[in-house]
Formats: C-alpha cells, sequence, structure tokens
C-alpha cells in the first residue's frame, strides 16, 4: 500500500480490486478521486448544465457515475469539445488521466494485473466498500442518515446521483459541513460486505441482546474495542463558511 502515493483507504481499495478482478474500473475511480470540480455550473446555463451532468448518473452511486463520466471522455479520443459540450473541466479530467497513468505504471511494476470487471458494477461497489467501511451509513427513518460508527446525522449532498434515491445503505468518500454535514461521492451498497471486509469493525448484531434502535440497524460497529474513539476518522472533513 505504502507504493501508491495515495490515502490509505484509497490504496486498500485498489488493491481489493485486484482480488475482485475490477482493477480496470477502479484505477479511474481512484483517479478520479484524487481530482476535484469535475463539473462546472456556469450561472447562465445552470439548467442545462444540470441536465447534462444528469445524463452521466448511475443508480449505484457517484464513484460508477465518475467512471462513466471518464469512460465517456476516453471513448470520445479525450475531446475538448466533449468537454465543453458536456461542462465537463478539461484540466481536472487530463489531471486524472494523469494520475492514473502513474497508478498504472506503480501497478505493472509490481506485476498487479489489470482487469475490467465488464457489467458487474458489484465488484467496483464492493471494492469501494472494502477501501471506505468506516464511512458506512444507513437510512435513519427520522431524518437524513446516521453514521454507523458514531451515530452521527448526515445527509446526502444534493450534487450526489443518489439524492433523490435515498437508498438504504451507503458508503461515502467524504464529509462536507456547510448548512448541514453532508456525504459526498456516495455509492450504495449490501450490509453484509462490511462484515465480510472488516470482521474485526463490524459484526451483524445479535437480536435478542439489542434495543430496539440497534435491531433496526442490524450492524453493530466494533471499532472502539480495537481503536481510540477518533481513529476511525479517515475522510477528510471540510469545513466550509456559509
Amino acid at each position: 500500500m505504502a507504493e501508491f502515493p495515495l490515502e490509505p483507504n484509497l490504496s486498500k481499495m485498489l488493491i481489493m480490486s485486484v482480488h475482485l478482478q475490477c482493477s480496470d474500473e477502479i484505477l479511474t475511480v481512484v483517479s478520479m478521486l484524487s481530482v476535484q470540480n469535475v463539473f462546472y455550473r456556469p450561472k447562465d446555463k445552470q439548467a442545462l448544465a444540470d441536465q447534462k451532468k444528469a445524463k452521466f448518473n448511475q443508480a449505484e452511486g457517484d464513484h460508477l457515475t465518475l467512471l462513466a463520466v471518464y469512460n465517456s471522455w476516453k471513448n470520445n479520443k479525450f475531446s475538448n469539445a466533449w468537454c465543453y459540450e458536456n461542462f465537463v473541466q478539461i484540466r481536472t479530467l487530463k489531471r486524472a488521466q494523469d494520475v492514473r497513468k502513474q497508478l498504472l505504471g506503480i501497478m505493472d511494476r509490481h506485476k498487479l494485473d489489470v482487469v475490467s470487471a465488464g457489467k458487474n458494477t458489484v465488484r467496483v461497489q464492493k471494492a469501494v466498500c472494502s477501501g471506505f467501511f468506516r464511512n458506512a451509513a444507513k437510512k435513519d427513518p427520522q431524518e437524513g442518515y446516521r453514521t454507523l460508527v458514531d451515530s452521527q446525522v448526515v445527509y446526502i449532498h444534493p450534487s450526489s446521483a443518489l439524492f433523490n434515491r435515498q437508498p438504504e445503505w451507503v458508503i461515502y468518500h467524504e464529509l462536507v459541513q456547510t448548512t448541514k454535514e453532508y456525504m459526498r461521492e456516495v455509492t450504495t451498497i449490501d450490509p453484509k460486505w462490511l462484515v465480510e471486509f472488516a470482521p474485526a469493525f463490524f459484526k451483524f448484531s445479535d437480536p435478542t441482546k439489542l434495543s430496539k434502535f440497534k435491531k433496526n440497524q442490524r450492524l453493530e460497529p466494533l471499532y472502539n474495542k480495537y481503536e481510540e474513539p477518533n481513529a476511525w476518522r479517515i475522510s477528510r472533513v471540510r469545513r466550509r463558511r456559509n
């Protein structure tokens, strides 16, 4: 993991993608996560920009949406005109392309297979979950979502492909605080994957020993048995003024 110039959770996601046979897709996802502001919204064309962006939205979430954006750019021969037409930042995509080439070179040196998952999006979702299991959240009946590790109330960011879908279980890349604590880059998951990829961190709850609230969660975080209270805070939290 130390060979990759990435945050530990991104490195783990990339390494696990080799075992999950989706490393080609995760190379792109990690590269896109390493840059910011893929889309832009001119004040005089916001509605059109939103319409163009929406066509890339994937039902599984933002990680696969980023993959769709990059692949569409690639299929259009990395065209600058395509970027203008779709309100995508050219420089941002080119930076992502450079990052991808760098990571691909590291994988080649270490003889790590680059394999495509094809249409099997579950493999990609699992890879994301394996790296960001600490950033899991479950839909709350009252409002928004609650993180599993500390029961913090969070919300899907309005720019997310999942904003109008509100799935039951999600993984997020980072938190951004504005008027609320928002999850950015969100992907749907199966809660079983949390136990599969982080058995020292999560276990299935025993319904005979839990309160009604905990029964609804179905999973019990074990982080406090293994780490300091704040050790789980891997993702960056940006504080922005309103």
